[in-house]
């Protein structure tokens, strides 16, 4: 639930700037230090390590489940927490024990400067808030001016490998491909990560293949996409590896990768419809 009307009336900016919080996603996290917060955070799930100080945060969960009793003993004066990304029942829980949680749920690039301001509203620091969710629009329009026009380019982004997932429909990360300019052949799937046959992206001769970092090691669970090469984007080299710790975590940092992969997105559009 949101604060109250009533509530952001009576809470001055210090007592906001002095709540005690946990942040139950890693780009929570994030966005709460970049907004000079971070030192109210006194529990976090799993996988929350930028910058270096949020390594040392209290652990009280993962993405399968809270750890509820140790959430109750810290008794936080909020907590936020990832609509998709906890688990439903253990929110359930902390809300019936009276504790305020506020919802993370991001559907939209554009959501994530509406994200920063709300956590700028909850900490009192409206104004740092305010001022990196400008900044961060001003990016990503910035981009959309960049590419909007462009032709584009046959991208398929491999989301996992092992069963093989990609990007679809409403996904954020398939809203980033069509940032850069890419024409995913997945796009219309049924879910936002569909599991799709390995048969049916050979056959869609992709141009450009996105394959984040941790995929691209020699291990059992990655592809080596150069078995391949009669595919465009084996056989003109362009596979691209973006770090997923920008691109698949929901704050600022993000456009910085993107822009990256928009580039060399680029490079690819310039090769092929220059041949």
């Amino acid at each position: 639930m949101q604060p109250t009307e009533n509530e952001a009336k009576t809470l001055t900016q210090e007592q906001k700037q002095h709540r005690s919080i946990i942040a139950l996603a890693p780009h929570l996290v994030e966005s709460l230090y970049a907004i000079g917060a971070g030192e109210q955070i006194i529990g976090t799930s799993a996988h929350a390590d930028f910058p270096a100080a949020a390594k040392n945060i209290l652990r009280v969960g993962n993405y399968a489940r809270l750890q509820i009793e140790k959430i109750l003993q810290l008794n936080p004066d909020v907590i936020i927490a990832w609509k998709t990304g906890n688990p439903a029942d253990d929110l359930e829980r902390l809300e019936k024990y009276k504790l305020k949680v506020v919802y993370s749920a991001p559907t939209q690039l554009a959501d994530i400067a509406s994200e920063i301001i709300m956590l700028g509203e909850l900490t009192g620091r409206e104004t740092a808030a305010a001022a990196l969710a400008s900044e961060y629009l001003s990016k990503l329009n910035n981009l959309k001016d960049i590419y909007s026009s462009k032709p584009t380019v046959k991208v398929f982004y491999e989301m996992w490998a092992r069963p093989l997932r990609t990007v679809a429909k409403n996904a954020l990360l398939q809203q980033q491909v069509e940032l850069c300019g890419g024409n995913n052949p997945f796009a219309n799937a049924v879910d936002d990560y569909p599991i799709i046959g390995l048969e049916q992206v050979l056959t869609s001769l992709p141009q450009v293949v996105i394959q984040p970092t941790p995929y691209s090691t020699n291990t059992p669970d990655s592809l080596n996409w150069q078995q391949w090469p009669h595919i465009p984007a084996v056989k003109n080299k362009f596979i691209f590896h973006p770090n997923p710790d920008k691109t698949h975590r929901l704050t600022t940092r993000m456009l910085d990768e993107v822009k990256i992969m928009c580039e060399q997105i680029d490079n690819a559009r310039q090769f092929y419809f220059t041949q």
